[in-house]
């Protein structure tokens, strides 16, 4: 899923991020290949979602940079597709799902300029896509939280994005919602589309990404999935937690 001539698209160099006083994340190298999955493991505050949000440039770091082919995240900004915490959402804010999906196309067509018909039919069918065709006129609370993930994700689609970040994207979602976001990782991989996932699920980890970046308030490991995903690894990130989360050596 790498690119072909081995460059790396997504450049992260000697990166910290600080919420007022506080140390959120630190010491974060890293260069990921085009079309190259990568999740982003670690426990509770480690600094995952922080990096996310980093990345879409909806927190500025505090130190290092960012960089898409060779520009500022900040400069690729309309390249970049976030999709968060569904604890981070207004559930209750008046738009239909049709709304949210078009919001992806405001870094397009520009925030003053009302969607076109050649937009709500891209909307429409990245809905379709996503097995919620004919729903699009429905309140997003209309549907359930699974359902919700993919409006967000039909969001993401529609932005044509090159790197697309989903948070926590597993959580509260049953094998079937699961199986659409599986689906939409891969055919982001195979379009040269780079994915970071932030998660909690480390078999998700195991079976959805080419790599692994481990975090606990600092970059822990980085590598290939094959070769970084390990007992010692687990153990340097999560501590005590990793008897649960042991792996064959």
């Amino acid at each position: 899923m790498s690119d072909p001539n081995g460059a790396p698209r997504l450049e992260i160099h000697d990166l910290s991020v600080r919420y007022g006083a506080n140390l959120a994340l630190t010491d974060v190298n890293a260069a990921v290949p085009a079309g190259a999955v990568v999740g982003l493991i670690g426990p509770n505050g480690s600094g995952k979602s922080t990096l996310l949000k980093t990345v879409a440039g909806v927190v500025r770091a505090a130190t290092g940079s960012i960089t898409l082919d060779g520009a500022s995240i900040r400069e690729r900004a309309s390249q970049v597709a976030f999709v968060p915490q569904r604890e981070e959402v207004n559930w209750d804010f008046p738009v239909s799902a049709r709304d949210v999906v078009l919001m992806g196309r405001y870094r397009t067509v520009g925030w003053l300029r009302r969607p076109g018909k050649e937009d709500r039919a891209a909307a429409d069918a990245a809905l379709e896509r996503l097995g919620l065709g004919g729903l699009g006129h429905r309140h997003i609370s209309q549907f359930s939280g699974g359902q919700q993930q993919r409006v967000f994700l039909a969001r993401a689609m529609v932005q044509d994005p090159r790197v697309v970040l989903l948070d926590e994207p597993f959580t509260g979602v049953d094998v079937q919602n699961r199986g659409v976001f599986h689906e939409a990782i891969r055919e982001f991989g195979k379009r040269g589309i780079t994915v970071l996932i932030a998660t909690h699920d480390l078999g998700e980890v195991q079976a959805t990404t080419d790599m692994v970046m481990c975090l606990n308030r600092r970059m822990v490991a980085f590598g290939p999935t094959a070769s970084t995903y390990t007992a010692a690894n687990l153990r340097a990130t999560f501590g005590g937690q990793v008897a649960v989360f042991e792996v064959a050596q």
